[in-house]
């Protein structure tokens, strides 16, 4: 049975002490002095032990989110940015199934190629792309994306002024539905490849060890099961997630992931090889010793986190329903008190890049259904760290 908590105004929690004030929460164009729930997680799951991890970074610079520029504009539900060596980007579009260069050395968008197979169908479609870490010599490029039949990875050559390869298939049978698809994808620093999949609206698949779906999974560039992880010849890194489209790691190497909740709590949660987050038992705190417990966690209307970026040991987290890009410093093994910008400014945002010491992107997506497009949308946002 799931546990539920009243949507509320939150107050920080110190020590692993949540103290959630009896106020109803706003919607998306809430104040920029809403406060959240910082927590430390709880122990993982008796057979999923955590690993040997460092303790943290504490983040020691804080700085304010400025929009300095737009890199593009009129852009069809961007989803996933990968970037390329030379500081361009390649942005997938959900619906169409393309692919665009644009950056500082391409001002004017250029579609690349169109991946095969892909179908949108709700939240479906094209979804998280990735750069090889070994690009300069193999070209690669990965991309997640629904088929008729599931969601899957694949990889294409991508060499400037040629048409992308075709997509060799790495890992199929990822369940597919009209909502609930992951998507994003990343390199971590150990050179494996990481995937957010939700449960496809099939909530009990986030609990089977045995299914694709709802987890984090780890694979070899190659896509098969990565060394070292937690369940011999399987994929899945960690598990009971509803639907993860935001992956980043800090200077320690941790991983992070934002994740959407049902009606109550989204979470921001400190992953742990082999853990278990709960999903269905559990939305949010759960306090459950079978379960992590999220680090931090908002009401649905002010968050449904799709992307997530680390800049010096600080997290950023676009809201898509929220409309607002949260800060949240790293302190140790929780974040500190999380703030907001842009509320309701740019509207729905589907991802926030990391590109540089004092730079991030931030991707638009009022395109997608859910939204109602102004002129120029969809866009990114190119904001410096003032």
């Amino acid at each position: 049975m799931r546990t539920r908590h009243p949507k509320a105004r939150w107050t920080s929690l110190v020590l692993a002490v949540a103290v959630t004030a009896g106020l109803t929460a706003c919607g998306g164009d809430g104040s920029s002095d809403k406060k959240t729930t910082a927590t430390h997680s709880a122990a993982p799951a008796p057979d999923a032990p955590a690993p040997n991890v460092p303790a943290g970074p504490t983040a020691t610079r804080i700085a304010e989110p400025v929009v300095a520029g737009e890199l593009a504009r009129d852009l069809n539900t961007p989803w996933g940015v990968a970037l390329l060596p030379d500081k361009d980007a390649l942005v997938s579009s959900r619906d169409t199934g393309t692919i665009t260069r644009l950056g500082p050395g391409t001002p004017i968008p250029v579609v690349v190629g169109t991946v095969p197979g892909s179908v949108h169908r709700g939240e479906g479609g094209l979804l998280g792309i990735a750069v090889s870490p070994t690009y300069a010599s193999d070209h690669y490029l990965y991309a997640y994306f629904t088929t008729a039949q599931d969601n899957r990875i694949v990889r294409m050559t991508y060499v400037p002024g040629q048409p992308l390869g075709p997509p060799e298939v790495l890992l199929a049978g990822i369940p597919a539905g009209s909502n609930h698809n992951g998507g994003r994808i990343a390199f971590g620093p150990d050179g494996m490849l990481y995937a957010g999949t939700g449960e496809a609206g099939r909530k009990d698949l986030a609990q089977d060890r045995a299914s694709l779906g709802g987890k984090i999974l780890r694979l070899t560039p190659e896509g098969k099961p990565a060394p070292g992880n937690p369940f011999p010849g399987s994929p899945v890194w960690s598990l009971g997630h509803r639907n993860v489209q935001g992956l980043a790691w800090d200077s320690t190497g941790r991983l992070w992931a934002g994740e959407f909740g049902q009606d109550t709590w989204d979470e921001l949660n400190l992953i742990r090889s082999g853990a278990n987050y709960g999903w269905p038992a559990v939305e949010g705190t759960g306090d459950d010793p079978r379960y992590m417990n999220p680090v931090a966690q908002w009401a649905t209307d002010d968050a449904s986190p799709s992307g997530i970026a680390i800049q010096g040991d600080v997290v950023y987290l676009a809201g898509l329903k929220g409309q607002r890009l949260w800060q949240a410093p790293i302190e140790g093994s929780t974040v500190g008190e999380p703030k907001a910008y842009f509320q309701g400014k740019y509207g729905r945002l589907r991802a926030v890049v990391s590109v540089g010491p004092d730079e991030l992107w931030l991707v638009t997506n009022m395109t997608d259904g859910r939204g109602t497009p102004r002129k120029g949308d969809d866009r990114i946002l190119r904001l410096v760290l003032n």
